[in-house]
């Protein structure tokens, strides 16, 4: 067992690695249902950005999820711009290991993607998920607009409500305003149904919300 006596620093601004101008990769069309990865996406969908470790195992959670229209993994949250994976993995590019799902909001909600995002990992964690170690494995939603905002940080703070009587800490969840997505290396979309039996850790705390859980629609007012 390892065991981490204090939390991995943030790179700044200054000190993140350079990147490059050009996109690593032109991503091919999602492996499991053949739909582009890439934008333009369908006329009235949403976009959700989020962080919660090792990508691997919380995308392919995503993709299973009724209305959701596609999913990718990438690097967001920090300032090195089209990074590599050996990039984001030094910690001095400020991104997080990232999800984007792009929904169809007449078939599902971004509360559900929220209660998704809450029950499958630990936010209490700070800079890692588990033995994953570094501000790359943070947890994390980047939003969308005003109305993500409000209901990210309504549902913090129901879900702090459930942890707390059941003795975890506080959350570490970043929520901030979504900035550049970029896409990760191709062997990374889709990783677990390309290789059925790999790495895929559940940092649950076993905490749920309610099947109907929804933010007040007071949240959404822009």
């Amino acid at each position: 067992m390892r065991f981490f006596s204090r939390q991995p620093a943030m790179t700044s601004a200054d000190d993140a690695l350079p990147g490059r101008p050009d996109p690593i990769t032109n991503p091919p069309a999602h492996y499991v249902n053949g739909r582009a990865l890439t934008p333009p996406y369908p006329v009235g969908f949403e976009i959700a950005d989020l962080a919660l470790g090792c990508f691997w195992g919380p995308e392919k959670d995503f993709w299973k999820m009724p209305g959701v229209w596609v999913t990718a993994v990438g690097y967001a949250g920090g300032y090195t711009p089209n990074p590599t994976y050996q990039e984001a993995c030094s910690g001095r590019t400020g991104h997080a290991e990232t999800v984007r799902v792009v929904f169809d909001p007449s078939q599902t909600s971004y509360d559900q993607i929220l209660k998704a995002f809450w029950e499958d990992h630990d936010p209490t964690q700070g800079m890692r998920q588990g033995n994953d170690f570094g501000s790359q494995y943070r947890s994390a939603i980047f939003t969308h607009g005003d109305a993500q905002l409000a209901a990210a940080t309504a549902s913090r703070d129901l879900f702090q409500e459930r942890l707390t009587a059941a003795g975890y800490g506080e959350i570490t969840t970043e929520i901030a305003p979504a900035r550049d997505f970029f896409f990760a290396e191709d062997y990374h979309q889709q990783y677990l149904a390309k290789n059925p039996g790999g790495y895929c850790p559940n940092h649950s705390t076993g905490i749920g919300l309610p099947d109907d859980f929804v933010v007040s629609p007071l949240q959404y007012v822009e």
